[in-house]
Order: structure tokens, then sequence, then C-alpha cells
């Protein structure tokens, strides 16, 4: 019997020593296991389907985050249009708690295609990797096997690369010393393969405990087998993994570095291929025999750079254990003493030849505090790209595009490579005055011989309208940095504002006539209507003798509506009386339509026409009739006001809360005494002003203060300017000061950390009491002005609404007349979609940039979203849309864009239709003294703007700016825009004509042609 045990407890010890050498049922077992691991893509939402945990790979590539992003998404106007389905044995293994066991990605990153699915912009982290186990130098192989696991190529083929169970005994051997003896040192005795699990999958790339440990073993281990039992190229493939993968703190200015290639690059400053021709070079050894002192003493010439470069690679593999500190700057001196103890050992167990360790010892390792600077990217080149990826940060929440870019995501844009690098090559080109004449820029009212053209920025966006989306096609300019000029800066655009103002007038008309149009003559003549609306009066007029009462034919009558160009005229609006110009003296004394104001763009006629469209909404609105101007005793003109009181008020409380926050209260007395002669009784009211809980003692060191002889007694001033007894507008009067000046000094006096919101809250009484003067009758005319200042500011509210619902990007307009020609500023991006809204009929599409995305592709957890179709808004009468765009397409029949005219044929010889509306916007600094009189004037950017439409699909904007002092020296028109774009006609020819986003055809070799 104990023979049989004997031999039994033999049998089974041969059989574990065999298990331990070959890994052969742990093969058998696994590799049966893993036939069953696999996963597929299917359509729609996916059942099946696990998601990643918080490891850094996972978290890295957006794994982790996808259920987040696939909801935000959804939020967005997007679905899942096909899904990853995990096969049951992959769930099964993922809910027991082991890693999604799949063939994981070295590199990976964010792709942007065009709308042919060429690739407009590629980011692959790792940057610098080996493409293959044969590239990797076998010295550096060789020499993280001797470190990290030198038994992995052992044979036979079967073995298991997740352990080595010496390794691993004498690992859980020295735990168990350390817990009695915690000064033993105690290995991990992790594989590569665990380490890789470790440092992708565990949270923060930790092993906190022992349960950690054993999840990154049976993870490694069925890893190991997914091609089957011999587990041979899957040990290839660890280190190679390893090599191109393994953590190596973060850099600045380079950020997170992972793998050899980049660290060698990020800590070192070395080029990759540079540094593996070294590495793969035959170390030269010294001839046999005693060291030669005469000159053919042994000195091969490479060998100096392969030491430096080995020893480099050969620190990253060491500082991987703590690589925050070694690669950090602290641990500077422990990496040299670490990896020179390597290198000695490398070299006794014949790992490295005695001369490259000898030739690398006293060299020494200085890691770089950033990395060399790359070469230069052209924000240019990569604009429309870079665009994207700006619309991509706001749909995932992505906080750094750093973030966006490590994202395991391809996604499919609507940009069309083609017209968009023939674009960005025509406007990087008119840098040179060369290219610009031969772009036709220079003659009249373009650039002047000797203007530099270089200083011009050059923008240009074109969208095309595709099936119930505006698909961005062209976005580029030639500003080499990554702000968008589309879209991040308020431009005045000048005369461009006449098109929306043109628009609000014929939404106008369009209003009128839904109101009016039903009825008959008699309740047409009982219609009354203030004298002073205009707009009002001729639609009741037409709709009372039109043949045709029809919405199409009032809409084309309104625009034959004439008013006067002429400039003598002043008129109040913004607060004030002011004079405009036209840009051609010659149409001064013209009466003319609005259809060919719009054609010319005349300013002055345009000017009148907003006046009508303001006076209109006053009259159309009961709370805003005009008509209380005319009644003294009419209640609602003590509302009014009341309301321009406070808006007027708080812009004095935030001039003085500016003028005297931070300063002391002697520094703020000087300032509110500044340039008046100081007398006792004017001090004594300014005093209690200040001070409302002063007395006779306080009021007499105030005199002291500001007076070389002051009174003998303060008791009579005491008396009299004592608080309490003159209002707030009588005691500032008395002082000489603005009531709200007093009031604010006073504040902060007794509330000195006060913000501006915390003082306007407190003010609000005040600032009713410093205008209590406005409320007396007897000041009618006062009254009328700043009631007629309200209304204007209210009127202009209401326009400000019509022109949001049209895509005006700002929260306000300027409340002037001036807004017609641009003063209230504008963006190419809003007026491009304008011209889609007038092109589309008076519909808003939303911009759809990303039509496509496709997160972690050949992964289990691939998810590819659409977008799915949207709804069209209304938001536009279908007529006044197609009366607008005939209107600009005179513009360049017959107008200001008449260069474009017949810009665009096709193959056929068809001519295009082309319509735009153009603005020159010369934004100044002014300075205005006593009497109005301009005392300074000081240029601060200059534009030329054309938003435009082509053909029934495509439309844009096109600009021209210089700022700065640089602007003062140009004096082009919006000529050049429509110049520009004449020249940019041909590169757009293939978009138009359908072909810019069509894939070409595979091409047909013999070699494949008989094979369908």
């Amino acid at each position: 019997m104990a023979g049989v045990l004997v031999l039994s407890a033999l049998a089974v010890a041969v059989l574990v020593a065999d298990e331990v050498r070959t890994s052969r049922q742990q093969a058998e077992w696994l590799s049966a296991r893993t036939r069953d691991l696999h996963y597929q893509l299917g359509p729609g939402p996916s059942d099946a389907i696990r998601f990643a945990g918080n490891g850094p790979y996972d978290q890295r590539l957006g794994y982790h985050q996808l259920p987040q992003l696939i909801d935000r998404l959804k939020e967005q106007g997007y679905d899942v249009s096909a899904q990853a389905r995990m096969s049951p044995a992959m769930l099964r293994w993922h809910d027991k708690g082991l890693f999604t066991p799949y063939r994981e990605k070295t590199q990976a990153g964010l792709t942007v295609r065009d709308c042919r699915g060429d690739a407009l912009y590629d980011a692959s982290y790792p940057e610098r990797t080996y493409a293959n186990f044969g590239t990797a130098p076998a010295l550096l192989i060789d020499t993280l096997l001797y470190i990290e696991n030198r038994d992995l190529f052992d044979p036979p083929a079967t073995r298991n690369p997740a352990v080595e169970w010496d390794r691993l005994g004498k690992a859980v051997f020295d735990q168990l010393v350390r817990r009695v003896d915690e000064s033993h040192s105690a290995g991990g005795g992790s594989t590569l393969a665990t380490q890789i699990e470790k440092y992708r999958h565990s949270p923060q790339g930790r092993t906190e405990t022992a349960r950690d440990k054993l999840r990154q073993m049976a993870s490694a281990s069925l890893r190991a087998y997914l091609d089957g039992e011999d587990t041979t190229g899957r040990r290839r493939q660890i280190v190679l993994d390893y090599l191109n993968t393994v953590p190596l703190s973060a850099q600045a200015g380079f950020g997170e570095v992972n793998g050899l290639g980049d660290g060698l690059w990020a800590w070192y400053g070395r080029d990759f291929a540079a540094a593996n021709r070294l590495l793969t070079t035959p170390v030269a050894e010294p001839p046999p025999g005693p060291p030669r002192r005469d000159a053919l003493a042994f000195k091969p010439a490479l060998l100096p750079q392969q030491a430096l470069v080995y020893k480099q690679a050969l620190s990253l593999m060491v500082a991987q254990r703590r690589p925050s500190h070694y690669l950090g700057g602290e641990g500077e001196r422990d990496l040299q003493a670490l990896t020179d103890s390597h290198l000695r050992l490398l070299a006794e167990a014949g790992v490295i030849p005695t001369a490259l360790r000898d030739a690398a010892l006293p060299l020494k390792l200085q890691p770089l505090s950033r990395p060399p600077a790359e070469p230069p990217v052209s924000f240019i080149d990569r604009k429309a790209a870079t665009a994207v990826r700006g619309r991509l940060q706001q749909m995932l929440g992505m906080p750094r595009a750093y973030d966006l870019d490590r994202l395991d995501l391809a996604v499919d844009s609507s940009l069309a490579a083609e017209p968009q690098h023939a674009a960005t090559s025509l406007l990087r080109s008119l840098n040179d005055p060369k290219a610009a004449k031969a772009a036709g820029l220079y003659g009249f009212r373009l650039l002047n011989e000797g203007d530099d053209p270089s200083k011009i920025i050059f923008s240009f966006t074109l969208f095309e309208r595709v099936d119930g989306a505006n698909l961005l096609r062209v976005q580029t300019d030639n500003l080499d940095q990554p702000f968008d000029l589309n879209e991040g800066a308020r431009l005045d655009l000048g005369s461009t504002a006449k098109l929306r103002t043109l628009v609000t007038y014929l939404e106008q008309v369009a209003d009128l006539h839904q109101r009016w149009s039903g009825l008959g003559a008699q309740e047409l003549a009982a219609i009354e209507r203030p004298e002073h609306d205009a707009i009002g009066r001729w639609a009741l007029d037409h709709l009372r003798t039109a043949e045709d009462r029809g919405l199409q034919p009032m809409l084309e009558a309104a625009l034959e509506r004439t008013y006067s160009a002429n400039p003598d005229e002043g008129f109040f609006t913004g607060g004030g009386l002011h004079h405009f110009d036209n840009f051609e003296p010659e149409d001064d004394h013209r009466t003319m339509t609005v259809r060919e104001a719009l054609t010319r763009s005349v300013n002055l006629v345009f000017i009148r026409l907003m006046r009508d469209i303001v006076r209109h909404v006053m009259a159309d609105r009961d709370d805003m009739n005009a008509a209380l101007l005319g009644d003294p005793s009419d209640p609602a003109r003590r509302a009014y006001l009341a309301r321009f009181a406070d808006k007027e008020g708080r812009t004095f409380v935030a001039r003085y809360y500016r003028e005297f926050a931070g300063k002391s209260n002697d520094e703020i007395e000087v300032a509110l005494l500044d340039g008046a002669r100081p007398r006792p009784s004017r001090l004594a009211s300014l005093y209690y002003g200040l001070e409302p809980e002063g007395d006779e003692a306080g009021l007499a060191q105030f005199l002291a203060r500001h007076l070389e002889d002051p009174p003998d007694s303060v008791a009579g001033l005491h008396e009299k300017y004592r608080a309490g007894r003159w209002s707030l507008a009588d005691r500032a009067y008395l002082a000489g000061v603005h009531p709200l000046a007093m009031w604010v000094a006073g504040h902060l006096r007794t509330h000195p950390q006060a913000t501006l919101t915390q003082v306007l809250d407190a003010s609000v009484q005040q600032r009713q009491e410093a205008y209590e003067w406005l409320f007396k009758t007897r000041h009618k005319s006062a009254q009328d002005s700043r009631i007629r200042n309200q209304l204007e500011l209210e009127a202009f509210a209401e326009v400000h609404k019509a022109w949001k619902r049209l895509g005006y990007p700002f929260e306000s307009l300027t409340p002037s007349y001036a807004t017609a020609l641009g003063a209230s500023g504008d963006r190419p991006a809003a007026l491009a979609e304008l011209m889609g809204i007038i092109v589309n009929r008076g519909q808003w599409w939303p911009q759809a940039r990303v039509r496509d995305l496709q997160f972690a592709t050949g992964t289990p957890y691939e998810t590819r979203l659409s977008r799915r179709p949207a709804t069209a808004e209304q938001v536009m009468q279908p007529e006044v849309a197609d009366v607008v765009r005939n209107a600009v397409i005179g513009v360049v029949e017959n107008g200001t864009a008449k260069r474009l005219k017949g810009a665009i044929k096709l193959a056929d010889g068809q001519i295009v239709p082309i319509g735009g509306k153009t603005g020159t916007g010369d934004h100044r600094f002014e300075v205005f003294g006593a009497g109005g009189k301009l005392v300074s004037s000081r240029v601060v950017s200059r534009s030329a703007t054309l938003a435009f439409l082509i053909g029934d699909r495509y439309f844009g904007t096109l600009m021209a700016y210089v700022q700065g002092a640089d602007a003062e020296h140009y004096r082009f028109t919006s000529a050049m825009p429509s110049q520009l774009l004449k020249a940019l006609a041909p590169s757009l020819l293939p978009l138009i004509e359908g072909s810019a986003c069509q894939k070409p055809p595979p091409v047909v070799t013999a070699a494949n042609s008989a094979n369908p």
C-alpha cells in the first residue's frame, strides 16, 4: 500500500513537473475555451455587449466611457447603427471578472475622414512603434527578456507565458516573509504578459491585492491561447506589445508617454529610426590579446553612439517600475545607478558585449525636461479638420483635444477634400503678390499697387444642402493659427446687415398680409395706423388697391417701395443725433426702390428702412404706443421713464464703480472734488452724502482736510446739510457731483469689498432717485427724448428676436438705425446659416460636419453611430425666402457682386445662378470732444465680406480681413471677396457637378479581373 502511495505521489509529481515545464494541460483546456471567444458586428444596438473597466488603456481609448459617450450622442441626434455582439462564452468570462479576452490594439487614435472616406486627419498613439517582431532590435529584445521574463521563449510551444512557476513561488515566499519582516524585499513575480494586463486594465495600472494579481494572471493566460495551443506567436506579440506600450510617465509638452519609441523621443530627443539603426548595427568587439596603445588601438566609430542610445533605452526599461520617480528629475541619480548596475549584470550574463558595457558606463543619462520641438504644424492645412475636431470636443464633452485625439475613434465628416485642398492652396498662395495678381485681386476697389496681401486674412466656408442637412463641404482660411474667424469673433461685416434688414422688412409685410389679406375693402378702410407707421399704411393701401392680393405679389411690390438716399437728414437714434453717408456720392440725391438699394448697397435707403421697421414695431405693440409722447398725463409715461432711469443709472453705477473700486477714501474724495473750487457749503453737502451717519466732529475733520481756512464752527453747516434734509439728487446738485457718483463713493466707504453685482443690487432705489427731476412734467421735452429712446430700445429688442430666429449669433443688437449698416456686428458662419435658410425656402436645417462615428473598430466594444434624419423647422415663409433669393441674385446680375456673373459654368455649358450680399466693414475707434466734434479716429479693423448662394444647393461666405494698425493702409471693398470667389469657382466645379464626394471606382487589373 505504501508503495502504491509512493508511486502515485511520484506520478503526480512527474505530471506536475511536466505541466510546470510544458503547460500541456493548460494549453489543451484554455485553447478549447478560447475557440468560443468571438464577437461580430451586427445592425442596431446590441444586447450582448459588456464595456471595459477603468484601466488606463481602456480609459485612454475611450472603451470605458463608451456608454456615456453613446448617451450623449443620442441626445444630439445620433443613433447606434451597428454594435458588436459578444459570444456567450466571452460574456461569461467578462462577467466572472476577467478582462475581456481579445487581440488588443497597440496603436489607436482619432481619424477624421472626408466625404469620400479619405483621411483628413490621423492621430496614432503611441506614435513611434515597431510594426512587427522582426523590426525590433534583437539587442533590446534580449535585454528585456533578461530583465523581466528570461524563460519566455523557452520551449515547448505550449508554454503558458503568463506564469513562471519558480518566479511566482519565490514571489509568494517573499511576500509571506515580508509579513513577518517588513524590511524584507519582495518582488511581484509578474511576467511580461501579466504586466501588460496590469498596466492596461487594472485600475490606475496597479496591483493592489492578491485578487488583482490572480485576475491579471487568469486574463493573460486566456489571452495567450487565443491562437490555439501553440503560443509561440503570442509570446512574440507580448514582447512587441510591451516594447510598444510600456508606460513611461508623462512629459511636459508631450503628455502621457507609452512605449520605448515615444519614450526615447520624449525623454531623450531620440529619432526613432536613427536609434534603431544604431541598435541593429553589430557592436564591434576589440581584437583579441592585450590592449594596444599605438595608433591602431581599438576605436570603433559607432560604438559611443550605440552605447548612449542603448543606455538610454535600458534606462527606460528599468525606469518603468517607478517611472514618475526616475524620469521626473528627482530620481535622475537613482536612474543612473540602477542603469549602470544592469549594464554590469547584462555583460556578465553575456546578453550584451563587454565593449558596449564599457562604452556605456561612463556616459551620463540626462532625461529632458521637455521633448524637442516638433516640426511646426500648419494650422492652414488642418483648418477644416481642426473645425471638425472642435465640434467633436463639444459633442463628446471632451475638455481637451489631447484626450479626443487618443480615442479609438474614426469619424466620417461632410468635408470634401478635393475642393478643400484646392481652396486652401489658393488662399495660402495669396500671401504672394504675384499669386494675388493672378487671382485678380489688384485693380479698381481691390488692392492697390504696393499693398501687401500677406497682411490680409482670407476665409472661405461652403455648405451644401443634402437630404435634410446643411453639410459643411469646405472651411478654410490662410490664418496660420487655430482660431476660427468664421465662428469665433464678433466682426463688423458692414452692409451684409442689409440682408438681415431686408428679411425683417419682408417678414413684417408677410405678417400684415396674413392678418389683413382676408378682409374686405370696408374692413381695411376701418383700420387706422399711426402716421409714423409707413409699412402698415402702405400694406393697407396695397391690399385695398391690388388686383392680385397674393403674398408673392405683395412682397414683390414691397421691394418696389421707394426711399430717398439723401444724406442731409439727421437721425435721432441710439440716444443721439447721427448723420450717415452713402458709399457712392452719385446716389446722394436719388430716390430708389428697396430692390435697387439692395443691388447697389445704398446706405441711406436702408437707414430709412430700418427706421420704418422700428416704427412699425412700435405701432404694432399696445405696450409700446408712441402716442403717449403727446400726452404728459399718460400714466404709461412714468413706467417708461422709470425703465430709462434704471437702465441709464446702471451704466453710471458701473462707470463709477470702476473708477472708485480699490481706491482709498482720500483718493475717492480727491476724484469727486477734481477741478471744483472747494466751498464749505459744497463740502458739507458732499460729506453727509458720503457719511449719512456723520456728525459735527466728522464734518469738521472733513472740512479741515479740504480747506486751507476751515470755519471755526460747523454747527450751522451741520444743521443745514445733515442727513435727511435733502434728496439724493438735490444733495448731489449742491455738492456739484453726479448723484450716483456720490452714492457709489459712499457705499464703497462702508462696503469696500463689494462687487459690481452687489453694488448694482443695492442701488435700485438710488437709480430712481437720481432721476427724480425727470419725472416732473415741466421737463416734458427731456421726458419725450428719453421715452423715445426707451421705445427704440424695446423695438430693437423685438427686431433682435427676429434676427435671432434666423441665426443671428449675439444676445443683443446695437439700438441704432446704424445696425442696418453692420453696427451690431455679425459672424460669417451666422450669415452662411441665413443664406442656408434662404436656399432651403425658409427651412432651417442643422449644420452637419460629422455624419458617422465609429468607436473601437475591430474590438468587442465596436459601436457605430449615424446621424438620424432631422426634422426641418420652418423659420421663414417660403415666399419670403423666394423673393429674397431672387433679390440677392440681382446683386450679382446687376449690382455690387457683378464680378461673379456667369462665373460658374457646368460641363454642358449651363450657367449656375449665383446670388450674394456684399459688405465692407471699416471698424474705427473714435473720440469726440465738446459739441460732438471728432477729435481722433483710429482704424481697428477692415473687412470685406460676401454671403453667397450657388444654384439651389450651395451657400456660404467669403471674407477678407485685416486687423490692427495694418488696416489703416488698405482701401479694398466688398469687390475683393467677389473676385476671389470667381477665382475659386473652377475648384468648386467637381463639388457642384457631383463628383467631389463620389468614391472612385475600383481599379480592375488582370490579376483580379478573373475573381469577381
